[in-house]
């Protein structure tokens, strides 16, 4: 007799993703399944190993495994993933990752530009903008017009015959700013000291030292003379210093190029955003150059042919320039047959801005000045219409930048996401967010090298009851100050007008803690940032992302490791560039990386430890020597907390070493090796980094930008303190936040509005936290009402 016949399809059964023995990072190995088609929230601390579960295995191995769907021509133009630290992993499907990262910084990209609105606006106008000037191509800031004329060859029968011919194409761009939209002018005498001479240091462009390649190629050009002040060169010397073009020339049998200085820095440093430079080269450039709108273009970036082109007494720059929401009633106005397709989906992209809550931003906004919510949102727009189903979509904390009343909003269109059939995961701190979860997958116990577990897998309510720091801190709720401090002056902002500020006059106090509050959108950050950025005594901290390559770890970054090399150098009486591993001190198999990375063409690069070092970066001369019983890979090998009671006394007491450590300790960050690279660390992790980084900078404001992001619920209370100490020390601190419980904490809010864009733009409110909660005359103080009465 035949069994009988199971009614459920085998294509069914799967149901979950299953992730047999995690060890990627931190991960100790364990087992874990994830229901699909369902809303899954990883929670745990910052550290604890979410990502690495997550983004650095789920969605590292789905994204690789469809690489290898490709031809072998194909993959060997796509970056090589290897494949994570796992033992087995079931039930994948297409993994779409929406990340933090900050879009990029290029003075050429907009938010029209990355998100393909400019495309279709492009090409709507070249249909039916009046007078017609020319196809896509003639509305385009980034492509310049050519024309060229000449003779060309023209074969008729057996003659060859010359011919004049004309080429002509016509291209959007401005030819005066080149399609930026500002042009920039030069301040000499920030780009040199007229009384000095140039080998006595006169130059004062970073990194233009005369005792490497730049002396000898000035000394060697023979144009100008090294040793006279600059202020006694001729006008032809002068000139060859700052603008010459381009000229071969020979130094020491060497074949070289000289340029002049200004079309040197033009294209080393002016082609490249502001906010994407280096800080101390970004430092110069805000000093040297003077940046103003176009004169010809008006900042449109733009021709005049496009400018002249309209549709219904709007022209592409006008467009680009109206606040999307705005833009999208006028695109919907427009009743045009031949165009209806094109129109539909402009219409469609306009619709989903609105619906994210973007509806307040421009098409014309540079792409790098959007903040990282607003940045992670515009990502989210290309995947909110697409029809495909059975997707995993990967969130890392969509809270971020977001104030309580847009997260309502940012809930929906995850859910949306999921009910269409995908499977949506999300790494999240916030209780709000974490409320909608079908599952919670609770990572821990703690971080770092004490976290790595699986603590808690169920619903929201079991996870109220449950013994971990997530469930424990999940209900805690920050009450009122019972008293605020008295501020000991006021910093004056007057007439800010910014991107959306409505010419704001402002007092901020000083000698308190003050938090910049509002919606997304309302002009927080145009306010802070355009006001006080720049001003001496302000040490502003962004949520910009920290550069690091995998040789860059937390001591490097921090300057941790100048004192360190310095006191095992003292000690043992040797130089400090033997105990550095990207210097003399590096095991030369490995080149100080501990690992050996073998390329293996279109499959996957293979990592081995290196045998020589065994993984310890350093020679093994350079082992011997040690202090106070360690040598110098044992201790990049300590943690935080380690090496804080290391540095304090005894023969590796380092007084400049423990104040650094004592800063990462005070920021959250005590379990974090010295030695950990920094590309194996979370968003949170890297932005508390740079906050212990920028508290040792000498200035009395401090400006953070949301420092609660990736912060979990348990550490907000760390935070509050470390805010608290900076105050009691004297110091200032501005804190542009959306978390209640920095609200709350606050001596002073500022309060922006009411709504987003051309609705914002105004202070609201200003005042203690007590008297916005009472007063509840605004989104925030309803919410911040909400959030303390429910206490």
């Amino acid at each position: 007799m035949t069994p009988p016949r199971s009614t459920t399809p085998a294509a069914d059964s799967h149901e979950m993703i299953r992730v047999q023995g995690a060890r990627e990072n931190n991960l100790k190995g364990f087992d874990v399944d994830i229901a699909k088609r369902r809303l899954t929230v990883f929670t745990g601390v910052s550290g604890s190993g979410k990502s690495s579960l997550v983004f650095a295995t789920i969605a590292a191995e789905s994204q690789r495994m469809i690489n290898e769907t490709y031809s072998t021509f194909v993959q060997g133009f796509m970056p090589t993933l290897s494949r994570p630290e796992v033992d087995r992993l079931e039930g994948l499907t297409t993994a779409i990752v929406v990340g933090q990262e900050r879009m990029g910084a290029n003075p050429r990209s907009t938010v029209g530009t990355v998100t393909d609105a400019n495309a279709m606006l492009r090409m709507l106008f070249s249909r039916l903008g009046d007078p017609h000037v020319g196809g896509p191509n003639a509305y385009s800031f980034n492509v310049p017009t050519v024309k060229a004329s000449g003779a060309i060859t023209v074969e008729r029968g057996a003659k060859t015959i010359a011919e004049k011919a004309t080429f002509n194409r016509l291209g959007g761009m401005c030819p005066r700013c080149e399609g930026r939209g500002s042009v920039s002018d030069v301040d000499l005498t920030a780009l040199y000291d007229e009384e000095l001479s140039l080998q006595d240091g006169a130059l004062k462009i970073p990194g233009y030292s005369m005792d490497g390649w730049y002396g000898r190629i000035f000394g060697g050009s023979g144009f100008f003379p090294m040793d006279k002040p600059i202020k006694k060169f001729t006008k032809r010397q002068l000139h060859d210093l700052l603008h010459k073009e381009p000229t071969k020339i020979k130094v020491d049998g060497i074949n070289l190029t000289y340029e002049g200085v200004i079309p040197k820095i033009q294209k080393s440093m002016l082609s490249k955003d502001v906010e994407a430079l280096q800080p101390h080269i970004r430092a110069f450039v805000e000093r040297a150059i003077t940046f103003q709108t176009c004169p010809e273009c008006d900042g449109t970036r733009l021709t005049p042919e496009a400018r002249s082109s309209t549709i219904k007494g709007i022209n592409i720059a006008d467009a680009c320039s109206m606040q999307i929401s705005d833009l999208a009633e006028w695109v919907r106005a427009l009743d045009e047959p031949s165009v209806k397709p094109l129109i539909a989906g402009l219409q469609h992209l306009l619709d989903s801005f609105v619906g994210i809550g973007l509806g307040y931003l421009a098409l014309e906004r540079p792409s790098g000045t959007l903040s990282g919510g607003e940045s992670q949102r515009t990502k989210m727009i290309r995947h909110l219409g697409s029809s495909l189903t059975d997707v995993t979509y990967v969130f890392d904390e969509p809270s971020i930048g977001l104030h309580p009343h847009d997260i309502d909003r940012m809930n929906d269109l995850l859910i949306q996401l999921r009910d269409k059939g995908n499977t949506v995961l999300v790494v999240e701190h916030k209780p709000e967010m974490i409320a909608i979860a079908d599952e919670v997958v609770d990572l821990g116990p703690k971080a770092g090298t004490d976290g790595g577990e699986i603590v808690f897998q169920g619903t929201l309510d079991e996870l109220r009851k449950a013994d971990t720091l997530t469930g424990k801190h999940l209900d805690d709720r920050a009450s009122l100050k019972e008293s605020v401090r008295d501020p000991d002056g006021a910093l004056e902002i007057r007439g800010a007008s910014t991107n959306n500020l409505q010419d704001v006059d402002v007092d901020v106090p000083l000698g308190v803690l003050v938090a910049v509050t509002g919606v997304a959108g309302s002009g927080k950050s145009s306010l802070i940032h355009g006001s006080l950025e720049g001003r001496d005594d302000v040490v502003s901290i962004d949520q910009g992302a920290i550069k690091g390559s995998r040789r860059s770890n937390p001591a490097t970054y921090t300057g941790l490791l100048d004192p360190i090399r310095k006191t095992f150098a003292k000690v043992n009486g040797m130089k400090p560039a033997l105990f550095s591993a990207n210097s003399e001190g590096a095991c030369p198999v490995c080149n100080g990386a501990g690992v050996i990375y073998t390329e293996l063409g279109f499959m996957d690069t293979v990592t081995t430890v290196c045998e020589e070092c065994e993984g310890k970066r350093f020679q093994a001369a350079v082992l011997e020597y040690k202090v106070d019983g360690k040598d110098i890979s044992e201790v990049l090998a300590m943690s935080v907390e380690e090496a804080e009671e290391y540095f304090a006394d005894g023969e590796a007491k380092t007084p400049a070493a423990h104040k650094i450590l004592q800063r990462l300790a005070d920021v959250g960050l005590g379990y974090l090796t010295l030695g950990q690279p920094l590309t194996t660390l979370s968003g949170g992790e890297r932005q508390r980094i740079k906050l212990a980084t920028h508290l040792g900078e000498k200035g009395g404001i401090y400006v953070l930008d949301e420092p609660t992001t990736g912060l979990h619920l348990a550490d907000v209370e760390n935070l509050l303190g470390l805010l608290d100490r900076l105050v009691d020390s004297g110091k200032s601190v501005i804190v542009i936040e959306h978390h209640q419980a920095v609200m709350a904490h606050a001596d002073w809010i500022i309060d922006l509005g009411p709504g987003a864009g051309q609705d914002g733009g105004k202070i609201v409110f200003e005042g203690t936290p007590a008297e916005l909660v009472k007063k509840k005359s605004t989104l925030t103080g309803k919410h911040l009402a909400a959030y303390v009465g429910s206490k």
